[in-house]
């Protein structure tokens, strides 16, 4: 690891490129999967329309889809985004889906025997109570998304991706091993971190702690 102490600032630059990619196409990945989500939830005929949608997308190698993208959006950071995007919304769509089918039916009508209205209802109860399944597609979704922005340095995105790229072009095995340490290392955590906020979300609900 002697490129990485020699090198500090490289890393650190890449490492924080790595981190606002995956940052901006999880913001905008919730903006889409969110309300895709909660739409598909109550037609059971659009959930499977849109699961074999996104199910097709995530099959797509992450190359290939960043080869189809090119031609129309150039380098650069815009199609790496995108690609990260259109990869996360099969995970994210299903389990906010998921997340409301599977309330309890009797919390959905005391709600609304209470007098809470549609968007009442789904804001105050149903999104809270289907929050862990939520926030468990949104750790797997993460995860996805450290890997792909890593292959989208090959398309000029930058990041964690550049580093290995680099060294392999430069035969630096050293710079190769930082650039790959440290995207598992933000992966690992990223995960662990939303494994917890998931823990303890269920347990407030009453589930494993």
């Amino acid at each position: 690891m002697a490129w990485a102490i020699e090198n500090p600032a490289a890393l650190g630059e890449a490492l924080l490129r790595h981190m606002v990619l995956v940052g901006l196409a999880l913001l905008i990945s919730l903006a889409i999967a969110l309300p895709l989500g909660i739409w598909s939830a109550r037609r059971p005929r659009a959930y499977t329309a849109v699961l074999l949608a996104t199910g097709l997308l995530y099959t797509v190698p992450a190359l290939a889809l960043f080869a189809l993208l090119v031609p129309f959006m150039g380098l650069g950071t815009a199609p790496a985004v995108t690609a990260i995007v259109l990869y996360s919304l099969l995970v994210l769509t299903r389990n906010v889906a998921v997340g409301l089918q599977t309330l309890p039916g009797e919390v959905l009508e005391a709600a609304d025997g209470m007098g809470y209205g549609r968007w009442r209802r789904l804001l105050a109860i149903e999104l809270p109570l289907a929050a862990p399944v939520i926030v468990a597609g949104v750790r797997l979704t993460v995860v996805t998304q450290v890997s792909v922005a890593t292959v989208g340095a090959f398309i000029g995105a930058g990041g964690l991706g550049d580093l290995i790229f680099q060294g392999i072009t430069q035969d630096i095995g050293e710079k190769v091993l930082a650039g790959a340490v440290a995207a598992s290392a933000l992966a690992v955590l990223a995960d662990e971190a939303l494994r917890r906020l998931e823990r303890r979300l269920a347990a407030s609900q009453g589930g494993e702690p």
